[in-house]
């Protein structure tokens, strides 16, 4: 990865190297894995980065692809740094440990010890020296940093492809690991001698004297050719193009006559069977396809128009065309196939180099089963120690109950002596309280009882209400209830009359909108009825081109790599009955890695979903031209139709 940026990146010198450094670390934060994918990722990052150069675009995005790509391998190494060296390390920092590990492991080769020098420069010097310190560690990089990538990868593959380059590069690295650390222990404080600036006077040049003009004489003035006479006369072209209008036209008439006579026969047998065709649309589907037949109609006529005036025809070019994006699906199909069966055959060599893998496993597996019995054991005696602790310690405990209980019976004797002269002085409280409240409750009872006496008196009061009157509150609105009733009846009769109304108009409008679709159900008839000649037309023509065409035959390529995929599929199964794995074992250690099984799984789904978009996009493209050529059937020329035909 990053092949692509490299040359380029070596050549220019970038202008900030922290500033690009900040800006990965900040798409790494927004990352989140469960609801983007690593496509949209970058897409969405691309575009936030057009303010850069090309060069430094295409680095920072092969970097952030790089750092998601070997998450894994970087997680364990910079997991161990904040256990072991970054104890008081930021956690909010762990990105930016993340993608130095990235460029140090895998990029260090293309970007050089300079540009990468550089790099760590311009970031924090105390954390730099830090991690480079730990990670560039002969003796971790020899043990437990092997051990752990060789379970995502093969041990061979890590040793040869990133421990031993980071291990030839540990020398100089150690040299950048000095350097930081003189510059923490301010060491490196050699600042170069400032020369003082010496004024210096301007070299301005001299005017040199001007020199006095001449007299130069007044030149005469031309004699001015003549009008020609060609420009008082109409020009020849206009002429041509007035006599090819007029055989143009003439052609036209002629051709239509011809034509008209020729295919009257064969569009007679499809009229009787689309006669009979119900149309059943609804009213927005009829007026729709009412505007695109008017549409395509003018657009025929003016075709026509442009043919009478001498313009060319293009269904040469449409052949051409058509025959050429033929040919370019072929190639694509042709390439997908191969990538398909390139990323199969590699899916059987992972396979084989799995079972080599589950082979080493079993191996480790066996140690880790006798290391985990030695702990197991180890683990017993200290529980067992630890037992009898807590049986000493619970005696003593049971002890000393015994006696704290008797120093309890003594105090509730005590505390019980202390409530029963309480209870005593609250019973006389209580006894005072209950009498008072006796007496509020007896005189409060009295008086309600003489509120209710005066309240039962009769009391006659007469009411007379004058439907006439109004209220009599001073507003201006106010009306009697008569004048209201009235008022009433009367917008009630106008809401009637508005209704009715507004009934007929409504009906009025709808026979209109019948009318309007019945006209244009009647022109769509039509217009299918020539649709359906031209069909029949087209549909005989294809068969006679399908009968005399050839079945393509299939690729070199494609036919060399099944037989290299035969060939690898036999010698896995061979290696397998070797290893005396049969295929529930496979499928199981196929579960047990769902990372790899599912990347192979959305490989093959995707080239497949790929393969049937072209195959859609190339059956998109000859529906267009079937629908260019039944343009003249559905705007209902039906010369152009029987003349497009013949051709």
């Amino acid at each position: 990865m990053g092949v692509s940026w490299q040359q380029g990146f070596s050549m220019v010198k970038m202008v900030s190297h922290g500033k690009h450094i900040a800006i990965i670390v900040q798409q790494l934060n927004k990352f989140n894995p469960e609801n983007q994918s690593t496509e949209d990722f970058l897409n969405e990052s691309a575009k936030m980065l057009q303010t850069l150069n090309v060069t430094e675009e295409k680095f920072v995005l092969d970097t952030l692809a790089g750092c998601i790509e070997y998450k894994s391998l970087l997680d364990v190494v910079v997991n161990a740094f904040f256990v072991q060296d970054g104890r008081y390390c930021l956690i909010s920092e762990r990105n930016l440990y993340i993608v130095i590990c990235y460029l140090a492991t895998f990029q260090l080769e293309e970007l050089g010890l300079q540009h990468f020098s550089r790099i760590v420069k311009s970031l924090d010097t105390a954390k730099m020296q830090k991690f480079l310190r730990f990670f560039f560690n002969a003796l971790y990089l020899n043990t437990w940093i092997k051990d752990e990538w060789s379970q995502f990868y093969d041990s061979l593959y890590v040793k040869e492809n990133w421990i031993d380059p980071l291990l030839r590069w540990q020398p100089k690295v150690q040299q950048l690991i000095e350097q930081l650390t003189d510059t923490l222990n301010n060491r490196t404080t050699t600042v170069k001698s400032s020369t003082v600036t010496q004024p210096k006077e301007f070299n301005l040049t001299l005017p040199k004297p001007h020199a006095v003009p001449l007299t130069l004489p007044i030149p005469l003035l031309e004699k001015r050719p003549p009008v020609p006479s060609s420009t008082y006369k109409p020009p020849k072209e206009k002429k041509q193009l007035e006599e090819l209008k007029t055989k143009n036209r003439q052609k036209a008439e002629n051709t239509h006559d011809s034509m008209k006579c020729n295919t009257a026969f064969q569009a007679q047998k499809i009229q009787s069977k689309i006669d009979n065709i119900p149309i059943k649309l609804n009213a927005a589907a009829i007026l729709r396809e009412g505007a695109l037949y008017q549409r395509k109609m003018e657009e025929e006529l003016k075709r026509i128009e442009n043919l009478l005036r001498g313009a060319g025809d293009p269904s040469e070019f449409l052949e051409w065309q058509k025959q050429m994006r033929g040919k370019d699906l072929e190639e694509q199909l042709t390439e997908i196939e191969c990538r398909r069966l390139q990323g199969k055959l590699s899916h059987e060599e992972a396979v084989l180099a799995h079972q080599n893998v589950i082979q080493e496993n079993k191996k480790k597996a066996d140690l880790m089963r006798e290391e985990k019995a030695e702990l197991m054991h180890q683990y017993a005696e200290k529980r067992l120690q630890e037992q009898k602790e807590m049986r000493q310690l619970v005696e003593q405990v049971v002890e000393g109950h015994k006696n704290a209980k008797q120093a309890k019976i003594k105090l509730q004797k005590y505390k019980q002596q202390i409530v029963q002269e309480v209870c005593e002085e609250n019973r006389e409280l209580l006894r005072q309280a209950l009498e008072e409240e006796e007496e509020k409750l007896r005189k409060r009872y009295e008086l309600i009882q003489q509120i209710r006496a005066i309240e039962s008196l009769p009391s006659l009061r007469p009411k007379f209400v004058d439907l006439t009157e109004t209220g009599g509150h001073g507003l201006i609105c106010e009306m009697s209830i008569v004048e209201l009733r009235e008022r009433l009846a009367l917008l009630r009769e106008a809401q009637k009359a508005a209704e009715e109304e507004k009934r007929d108009q409504i009906i009025h409008e709808k026979q209109a909108k019948e009318q309007l679709l019945l006209d244009k159900l009647d022109q769509i008839s039509l217009f299918r009825a020539e649709l359906g000649r031209a069909a029949a037309l087209k549909q005989e023509e294809k068969k006679r081109k399908s009968q005399s065409g050839e079945r393509p035959m299939k690729d070199e390529r494609i036919l060399n790599l099944q037989k290299k995929i035969v060939e690898k599929t036999m010698e896995r199964k061979k290696q397998a009955g070797l290893l005396k794995i049969i295929p529930q074992k496979t499928s199981i250690a196929s579960r047990k890695d769902p990372l790899q099984w599912n990347h192979w799984k959305e490989l093959e789904e995707s080239r497949e979903r790929q393969f049937r978009i072209l195959q859609h996009g190339f059956m998109a493209r000859e529906t267009a031209q079937k629908m260019a050529a039944y343009e003249a059937a559905r705007s209902g020329a039906t010369v152009c139709i029987l003349r497009s035909e013949v051709k």
